[in-house]
Formats: C-alpha cells, sequence, structure tokens
C-alpha cells in the first residue's frame, strides 16, 4: 500500500512538472491535497483512472489543458463579497489612507487574483465614491491581475448579468453600471482606470509602489512556506502603511513582523517596517555596533559593479551586492534566511552542492558556461566564482561572485568559429571569402530593402497625419452640428414651457384635440373640472375618457368645428363634475389653424357657468 501512494505522488509530480514545463504553470507552491482532489475531479470527468493516461491525454488534446486550470483555478467571485468587510473599508480604511496623503497624490491600487473582475469594479466604485468622479479619474489607478486567461478576458469586457449585481447597492447600481442586451455594463471612464494583465504570485514580480493591495482567498491554496514568499512580495509591493486586504477565509501566517491588523478578524492589515532587517545591505546583528569604517565596507560592497553574494557558513545571507539583488529579484528582507529557502539557490545553477563542497575543500570553484534566462526573453551567461572566506584557518562564509560573461562568451563563439575555419584548407577558407563577399551583397540588399521599407512608413505616416487631420475636421462639423442641435432642443424646450404656462394660465378648461379627436392637451383647469390627469388623457380619444360630458351632445359640436372653421361653435350642456355634482358647462369650441392655412384640430374651452 506504501508502495502505490509513493507512486501515485510520483506520477503527481510528473504531471506537475510536465505543466509547468509545457505551460509555464507552477503549481508546487500549492496544497497538495487541495491540488491532487481538484486534478482527480477533472480526471473523474473524462473518464481516466491514472495520471499517466492522463499525462497521456495533455500531451495530444491541448484543448485539456483550459479544462484543467479552470478546475484547479477556481474563479469565485463577486461585487462586495462580505459586506461586512467592504463597509470597514469603504468607513474608515479608504478614508484614513487618504487623509495621510496630500490632495491630488496618485493612488495605485493591486487586485491579485481578480478572477472576472468583480472586486477591482468594486474598489473602483468605493474610491470614486469617496473622491468623487474628477478626482479619481485624475488620481487612481488599479492593477487587476490574475494567471487565468479566460476570467481575464471576461473581466475586461466589464459587462455582467443581473443576478451577478445582487451585491451591488441600488445607488451604486444606477449610478456605475448601463443595461445594455439584458446584461449590465460598468462605467467606461471607470473602467479606463483598471489595468487587467496576467501575473502569477509566484514567479512574477510584484507590482510596486502600491497603497492597497487585495487577495481575498488566493493564500489560502498555497502551502505555509508559499504562503510566506507571497506575502514577503506583498511587504515589497506596498508603500509604507500600504493597506492589505484578505479574505475571511485566510490566517496570517508568520505575518507579525510584516503586517500590523487594522482589524483582524476582517483580515485588513498595514504594512509595517521590516523589523528584522536595518536599512543596511548584511544581516542585522544586534551585539554589532556600526562605525563609520562598517559603512563604508558596506556601501562599496553593495556598489560593486557584478553580481555578488555571501553565504555564512550557517547557509544563511549575510551580504548581498545591488547588482545582484536585481538581476535574482532578492532584496534587504532576505538577508539573514537560509539561502535554501531562496530563488537563487538552484537558478541560475544549484548552488547549495557546490557551496557544501566549498565548505568542505576550503577551495575556491569556478563554473563556466552558467545560462540565465530573465522575463522578456534576455539571457544571461555567467561565469561563477565561489570562493572560501577566511580568517585564518576560520571559514567565516563563501563569497559568490556571478560575472557576466555574455558579451566575452559570443565573442569567444566567434573566434573559435574563424579559428576553425583558419585550420581547414585553402579551398575551404576560398569558399568562406566567396560566403563572406555573398553575404556581404545579400547585407547590402537587406539595408537597402529596409530603406524602401522606411520610405515606405514615413509614407504611410504622412497619410495617417493627412487622415487624422481630416478625422478632426469632421469631429469640429460635429461638434458644430451638435451645437446647433442642442440650441435648437433648447429652443423647443422654451416653446414647449410658454405653451404649458398659457395652458395653466386659463381658468376656464382647455383641452386640444386632433383630426381624430385624440387629446393633444389637457391643461390644469380641465384636470380640476373632470378629475383626469393630462397624462392620463393626453394620446386617448376624447369620446372615451371617463368624464361628465355627455358624447352624445360633445361629438357634434367638435365635429362641426373640424368640419367648418370659418367659426367656433358655442353650446350649453348639462354635465357632471368631478364631485358627481350636476353642473351646467359653457362649451366653446374653435377649429386650430397652421400658418399656412391647413387645420390642424380644434380647441375647446369648457367654463362652469351658474
Amino acid at each position: 500500500m506504501t508502495n502505490q501512494l509513493s507512486a501515485a505522488a510520483d506520477e503527481v509530480e510528473d504531471l506537475l512538472a510536465y505543466l509547468r514545463e509545457s505551460r509555464g504553470f507552477d503549481f508546487g507552491g500549492y496544497k497538495r491535497t487541495s491540488l491532487v482532489r481538484r486534478i482527480r475531479h477533472r480526471m473523474g470527468q473524462v473518464g481516466i483512472g491514472t495520471y499517466q493516461a492522463y499525462l497521456d491525454l495533455l500531451q495530444v488534446d491541448p484543448a485539456e489543458f483550459t479544462a484543467l486550470f479552470n478546475t484547479i483555478l477556481i474563479n469565485v467571485t463577486g461585487f462586495f463579497r462580505d459586506p461586512e468587510t467592504w463597509a470597514l473599508l469603504r468607513a474608515e480604511v479608504i478614508p484614513s489612507m487618504l487623509a495621510e496623503r496630500s490632495p491630488g497624490d496618485p493612488l495605485r491600487i493591486w487586485s491579485t487574483g481578480c478572477s472576472s473582475g468583480q472586486e477591482a469594479y468594486s474598489l473602483a466604485m468605493a474610491l470614486a465614491e469617496e473622491l468623487g468622479l474628477d478626482n479619481y479619474l485624475k488620481q487612481v489607478k488599479i492593477y487587476a491581475t490574475d494567471i487565468d486567461e479566460d476570467a481575464l478576458a471576461q473581466a475586461r469586457q466589464a459587462s455582467y448579468p443581473e443576478v451577478e449585481l445582487e451585491g451591488v447597492p441600488a445607488e451604486l447600481r444606477s449610478k456605475y453600471f448601463e443595461a445594455r442586451g439584458g446584461r449590465f455594463v460598468f462605467h467606461p471612464e471607470l473602467r479606463r482606470t483598471v489595468i487587467f494583465g496576467r501575473n502569477d504570485l509566484l514567479q512574477d514580480a510584484p507590482i510596486s509602489r502600491v497603497d492597497l493591495l487585495l487577495c481575498r482567498n488566493t493564500l489560502m491554496y498555497f502551502n505555509a512556506e508559499t504562503q510566506q514568499r507571497v506575502l514577503n512580495r506583498f511587504h515589497f509591493a506596498l508603500v509604507p502603511r500600504g493597506v492589505l486586504f484578505l479574505g475571511r477565509a485566510e490566517m496570517l501566517l508568520g505575518r507579525s513582523r510584516l503586517f500590523e491588523p487594522i482589524d483582524l478578524k476582517l483580515r485588513i492589515f498595514r504594512r509595517v517596517a521590516n523589523r528584522a532587517v536595518p536599512t543596511g545591505r548584511r544581516a542585522f546583528d544586534p551585539h554589532h555596533t556600526e562605525q563609520p569604517i562598517d559603512r563604508l565596507h558596506e556601501h562599496a560592497f553593495a556598489a560593486t559593479p557584478v553580481a555578488q553574494l555571501v553565504v555564512g557558513k550557517d547557509d544563511t545571507l549575510l551580504l548581498l551586492s545591488d547588482q545582484a539583488a536585481t538581476l535574482f529579484g532578492l532584496s534587504r528582507r532576505d538577508l539573514g534566511r537560509p539561502i535554501r529557502e531562496l530563488e537563487v539557490s538552484y537558478q541560475p545553477l544549484a548552488l547549495r552542492g557546490h557551496l557544501d563542497r566549498v565548505q568542505a575543500e576550503r577551495k575556491p570553484i569556478r563554473i563556466s558556461e552558467v545560462e540565465f534566462g530573465r522575463p522578456g526573453g534576455v539571457v544571461h551567461w555567467f561565469e561563477v566564482h565561489l570562493n572560501p572566506v577566511m580568517d585564518g584557518s576560520d571559514l567565516l562564509g563563501v563569497s559568490v561572485v556571478f560575472h557576466d560573461v555574455s558579451s566575452t562568451r559570443a565573442l569567444r563563439l566567434e573566434i573559435d568559429r574563424v579559428s576553425r575555419q583558419l585550420e581547414s584548407t585553402n579551398a575551404e577558407l576560398q569558399s568562406t571569402n566567396e560566403e563572406l563577399e555573398t553575404t556581404n551583397e545579400e547585407l547590402q540588399s537587406t539595408v537597402e530593402e529596409l530603406e524602401t521599407t522606411n520610405e515606405e512608413l514615413q509614407s504611410t505616416n504622412e497619410e495617417l497625419e493627412t487622415m487624422n487631420e481630416e478625422l478632426q475636421s469632421a469631429n469640429d462639423e460635429l461638434q458644430i452640428i451638435n451645437d446647433a442641435v442642442r440650441e435648437r432642443s433648447a429652443e423647443l424646450n422654451d416653446v414647449n414651457e410658454f405653451l404649458e404656462s398659457v395652458l395653466t394660465a386659463f381658468s376656464a378648461g382647455v383641452v386640444v384635440v386632433d383630426h381624430e379627436m385624440l387629446v393633444l392637451a389637457w391643461n390644469a383647469a380641465a384636470q380640476e373640472l373632470w378629475g383626469v390627469r393630462g397624462d392620463e388623457a393626453e394620446g386617448r380619444h376624447l369620446l372615451n375618457l371617463d368624464v361628465g360630458l355627455p358624447a352624445d351632445v360633445l361629438r357634434p359640436l367638435v365635429r362641426a368645428a373640424l368640419d367648418n372653421p370659418s367659426a367656433p361653435t358655442e353650446a350649453r350642456i348639462e354635465a357632471v363634475n368631478r364631485r358627481g355634482r350636476s353642473i351646467t358647462v359653457r362649451l366653446v369650441c374653435s377649429a386650430l389653424r397652421a400658418p399656412d392655412g391647413r387645420q390642424r384640430g380644434a380647441l375647446l374651452v369648457m367654463e362652469p357657468v351658474d
């Protein structure tokens, strides 16, 4: 049984190694129990029982990677998730954070594990409410990262179904979302302040100078050692007194010297200065009294142009040059840590074995042709020197120097190639000269082609500038048209308000109908007389309204005015007002004409008489 478990564990590691090498996803820091459970779940979905068989499937079906990653990287999120925590953030944390900064200072926010973007947009709304929209747009930049490309694609759309907006208060929903085609789209101006990108917390460099960092329910998927690595990166990313916002389900492992709680229950913390290491570039010694010469040695070592480390005989990192920190992603917080916990212990080469050998033999070691690939495809070649640091016969530690020989290596390879050519026969040398001449001609041809291409690009650029000017002209014309439309709209509004004030000024009931006897206007006096509001009457047939005017008497009067517009018709009609009382109404019905003489409808003036 033990052998079976061991074999299964080896197969899991083989599978994880394949994922790391083929797709660049390193799940080595994830908790093994959770990771294995999710992989087994996906294997069950495709009907595969062994890890080796599933590895075979991944090798022949690239689409299976996406399904596996979606199973491992469970994207659970929502707007203003855990309302109690967000209430504290909005009521106390954000105002306090802003109070510590000068007005107009830029704010940088980092939302890690952002999934489909809900928490990043929740942050945008909270900050916009506190700062006001104009100040928010000038000051705030939110970086939202995840390793799930599909989730990032959804986040960039900023479009959500109504069910996902349940956590958004009604006033924020109406203010920051627009309904489009059955979905709700986030405020476009605020959307442009949120930058989405892929970032692996375990491998990629952290975003720096961050004022507020969200990492909600992401750390819980990592083991304790990996959590500490990520937290060290968060400490580096945050500005002094920057705020760290974790998920309610996470524990704070080993953070006492890095973060202090603002609210421990709600998992909101503030960055504190690193108390384990002073401002220098060497490990802190509480019994050491720093002297000027010590400072000189320290800064001279840090300023050396080569990447250099000093490892103590207890295998802890004691000294670190600035060049080494830049190349290998180290910082002063790493001083005093065991070298085996640092990435530099195995990349660009496995240091631990060489360190053990130097300490055992007390002799220097030189390792040539060490390749180191950096993000962006940049490759460095080093010659690494490991030298014992001795005090008489006592070993104090090991100095590790990384000499960058990238340029000299390229030159040496070229010299070796030429030397091999010189050692060949005269005929081969002649052939080489001919090839060089051909290469020179090809290079000349390439230069000419590049010059032609440059001319074409210049021409294209001029065309684009012309097009831009045309577009600007068209935009100016559209602006003029838009201004004219606004002026016309304002004039129409003034006319409507004037007509409304005229109708309101009548103490008698006034009703305007068109040819079809559909009500076009209904003033307040008519509402008072018959109990029907203007919005209820307008657009309906006059005779279909439930008022106290007898239709059999009203119809011929209106028709007479419509058919014979030369003179108004007048009658006294017995009717019932809105209170149900019988009244006598004097009704005058006149035709309405346009300025060109066309008939537009009829005007009815109704006034009770004693």
